[in-house]
Parts: C-alpha cells; sequence; structure tokens
C-alpha cells in the first residue's frame, strides 16, 4: 500500500526538507505552510499520517492535532516542537499524538516512527475489517471464513439449509461441522423446533440403539422405567448424526428403516412409532472407502449423503486465519477483561506458515493462550505457544502492495540478513548474489549503520 503523508511547517526549508526525505522512504507526501491549510488539506481526505509543527502562526499544531482526533479518533499525528517546547509537546500526547520529535529532526528516528505509526493504523483497520467480517457472517452463526472454499460452503448451506433433504458434511476433525449442523437448522424452516444432538461414536451399540430409539421399562438391565429416544425428541426439528461413520451394522439396518418408513419402535417395545425428523449426519472418516471395506452400508450412505457439504481443513482455507484469529481475540479478550487491538506481523505470518493439524480447534487454543500470556496491547511472537515461540524461522517476507522493485529489493536483503544474523556471506548465498554486490547494495540502499554492525 502507498501510504500518503502530510508535513505540516511554516518554515519551507524544513517541510521541504521532509518531504524529500519520506518520499525517498517510499511515501507520497503533500505539505502546507501552515495550520489552515494543513486542515483543509487533511479534510479533503486520503492522509493516512500528518506530521505537524506545534507552534506555527494561527491555527497551531496542538489546535490542528484535536480538529483531527474529533473527526477521526486513534488517527497517527506526529508533533514536532522546538527548543522549550517539549512540556507542550508531552501535553499533546497526553491529548492524542501519536508520538513528538524535537527539532532538529533525528531523520532515522523519524522514520521509525513513522513506519511504527503506519503499522499501528493498519493493524486497527485490519481489526475493524474483521469485526464487519464477523457481522456479516451473522447469518451463519459463528462459522467464520471468506475464502473461496468457504464461500462454496456458504453456498451450498444456502441452497439446503431451508429443504427437506438428508445432509451429509464431511471433514476431517476440529473444522467446525457441528457448526455447519447448527447453521443450517436454523436456517430452516425447522429453526423454532428441536435440534438434537447425538455423538455415536461415544456410545456402544446397545446404549446407542437405546439413545436412538428409546426403550420400555425393564427391556433390559437397568431400564427402570420407559425412556424416549432422540428421535422422539427431534420429531418435527433436526436430528444430528455426529461420527456417522462410527454406528455399526445393526445400527445401520435399523437407521435405514427410519429414512425409508419414517417408523421405529423403542427397544423392547411392540408399538410402532412415527416421526418427522430432518437428518444432519457428519463424518471425518472416507465412507465411500467404509463402504469398499465392509464397514459401512451403501444403501444408507446414499439415503444420508443427498446433498454433501465438505468443510475444508484449515490448511486449505489460510486466508480464513486472519478472520478466525481476530474472532476468537475477541472472544477471548473480552473474557479475560484485557484490551488487545491487534497480533504482529510475526504472529501473522507463524500462523499463516503452519499446518493446522488441529483445524480451527488447535487455533482457538493457539489464540486463547496468546491471550492469557499477552502483557500488551498487541499479540506478539513471545505470547504464543512453544510450537510457534520456538520455531527457527517463520518462513515470510512481508511486502505491502504497491510497493516498487526497489522498496521489495531493500525489504528482501534486509529481512534476509536480520534472518542470516548478519552474516554478509550467508545472506549473499540465500539470495543467489555475490558478496560484493551485496555490500554495493547496502552501501547503495543506505543501510551504513546496519552494515557497521553487521559481522562475517
Amino acid at each position: 500500500m502507498n501510504f500518503r503523508l502530510l508535513v505540516i511547517d511554516d518554515e519551507k526549508n524544513i517541510r521541504e526538507g521532509l518531504a524529500e526525505f519520506l518520499q525517498n522512504d517510499g511515501y507520497e507526501v503533500v505539505c502546507a505552510a501552515d495550520g489552515e491549510e494543513g486542515w483543509n488539506r487533511f479534510a479533503s481526505g486520503d492522509i493516512d499520517l500528518v506530521i505537524t509543527d506545534l507552534k506555527m502562526p494561527g491555527l497551531t499544531g496542538d489546535e490542528l492535532m484535536r480538529r483531527i482526533l474529533a473527526r477521526a479518533p486513534g488517527f497517527p499525528v506526529i508533533i514536532l516542537t522546538g527548543h522549550g517546547t517539549v512540556e507542550s509537546a508531552v501535553t499533546a500526547m497526553r491529548e492524542g499524538a501519536w508520538d513528538f520529535l524535537s527539532k532538529p529532526v533525528d531523520l532515522d528516528h523519524l522514520s521509525l516512527k513513522v513506519k511504527r505509526a503506519l503499522d499501528t493504523r493498519e493493524l486497527f483497520f485490519q481489526h475493524r475489517r474483521m469485526e464487519e467480517e464477523l457481522e456479516r457472517r451473522k447469518q451463519f452463526k459463528s462459522i467464520i471464513g471468506n475464502s473461496r472454499n468457504m464461500k462454496d460452503v456458504f453456498d451450498t448451506m444456502s441452497k439446503a439449509a431451508p429443504t427437506k433433504a438428508s445432509i451429509l458434511v464431511t471433514g476431517e476433525s476440529g473444522v467446525g461441522k457441528e457448526l455447519v449442523a447448527d447453521a443450517i437448522h436454523e436456517l430452516s424452516p425447522r429453526k423454532d423446533q428441536p435440534f438434537v444432538k447425538v455423538h455415536c461414536a461415544a456410545l456402544s451399540s446397545s446404549l446407542l440403539e437405546s439413545e436412538l430409539f428409546g426403550h420400555e421399562k425393564g427391556s433390559f438391565t437397568g431400564a427402570v422405567s420407559q425412556r424416549r429416544g432422540r428421535f422422539e425428541l427431534a420429531s418435527g426439528g433436526t436430528l444430528f448424526l455426529d461420527e456417522i461413520g462410527e454406528i455399526d451394522q445393526n445400527i445401520q439396518i435399523k437407521l435405514l428403516r427410519v429414512l425409508q418408513e419414517k417408523k421405529f419402535e423403542r427397544v423392547g417395545g411392540e408399538k410402532t412409532i412415527e416421526t418427522d425428523v430432518r437428518i444432519i449426519a457428519a463424518t471425518n472418516k472416507d465412507l465411500k472407502l467404509e463402504i469398499e471395506k465392509g464397514n459401512f452400508r451403501d444403501d444408507l450412505y446414499f439415503r444420508l449423503n443427498v446433498v454433501t457439504i465438505h468443510v475444508p481443513p484449515l490448511r486449505e482455507r489460510k486466508d480464513d486465519i486472519p478472520v478466525l484469529a481476530a474472532a476468537f481475540l475477541k472472544e477471548f479478550a473480552r473474557e479475560n477483561g484485557k484490551t488487545i487491538e491487534g497480533i504482529h506481523e510475526k504472529v501473522r505470518s507463524r500462523l499463516y506458515a503452519y499446518d493446522w493439524p488441529g483445524n480451527i480447534r488447535e487455533l482457538r487454543n493457539c489464540i486463547e493462550s496468546a491471550v492469557v500470556m499477552c502483557q500488551s496491547n498487541v499479540i506478539a511472537v513471545d505470547d504464543l505457544p512453544p510450537v510457534f515461540r520456538n520455531a527457527d524461522d517463520d518462513g515470510w517476507i512481508n511486502i505491502r502492495l504497491g510497493s516498487n522493485m526497489i522498496e521489495c529489493e531493500k525489504i528482501i536483503i534486509h529481512d534476509t540478513l536480520s534472518h542470516c544474523k548478519g552474516n554478509k556471506s550467508k545472506a549473499a548465498e540465500t539470495l543467489d548474489i555475490g558478496r560484493k554486490t551485496l555490500i554495493r547494495k547496502l552501501a547503495e540502499y543506505g543501510f551504513k549503520e546496519q552494515e557497521n554492525k553487521i559481522e562475517d
């Protein structure tokens, strides 16, 4: 992104010198000679950061800052202060200025403060975009995602939910299959009727049969009273059968009959009970493979699989990591009474680089842990669980869209040197260029301070 900065100073040499320096840093810069002109420039829009002198004729820097913050709370304003006005600059910071610098301006410090201010501004807007996305997805309850894969999931859900068709939800453990079932029920005409869930893998065959169909008093040891099953309890509504691939052949036959005839008997009973239930089943198994192995009936599979919704693993929808992380951050920050504005760029890089074998469940646990450990307003790498914190390298270089080739090369050289801990020979080898070429580029791009610190 090409940021646009506004420099305001009544001294021509200062504002033009600052503008030239910041332009060399890759920013677009506009100037104003006094506070009123600066305000008009700001009010016209498309300004990302303001650098203003404190003492100017007419509208002063602190008065201008207050106007800006009244219109755009949190907007980054850097104050430039001359000798004897540092106390006024400190007061301005208390009133919302991002930072201040004393004249004559240390340009390296200015460059650093501008970069940090813009990074924080980007974090703020990213966080706001994530919250807007969360609001937009409210119709799907707590299912979050904007990737192409998830758009396909949402599209299928929207089409299937209003119907009576049975739905088979597939996907690895931790991808959110139960959330899909919840959302389908809420979007269906049955939303005001019961939504009953059964975790098939958690029960033995005999207990599962009783759980699904109910039992009569005395039908087996421990059956001290009649009990209605989940098919009765869900009548008129939706029954969610989680981990359907775990049920044995005996239950499969009885389940098939209910789906075909909408009738069943309780365990130990003779009375036939009719039921009107919409079935949503879920599995992390490949049911076609289970059919080939003889573990699952093909006729039951076709009854369940009228509509298939495959929920992709997180490694196949990494574009959703920022919005998922933002949602979990908001949730756990609120639960723990913390004010956390966002996630550092390096943290995002490590989240992207990870394969997430535990899927969304693992990401949720990761963010909860980070929120608990965080002692500032931004999640840092040191706040992450050990598997991320102890990673040797995040494997990412971050370059803003809109950067020109020179800017990109500077970033790549800088980050590669940092990764190589300042070893120029190793960095040159990594970049596949000669060591002399690297040294020349270091001098060309003005990395003199770093060059002095670099050792071979």
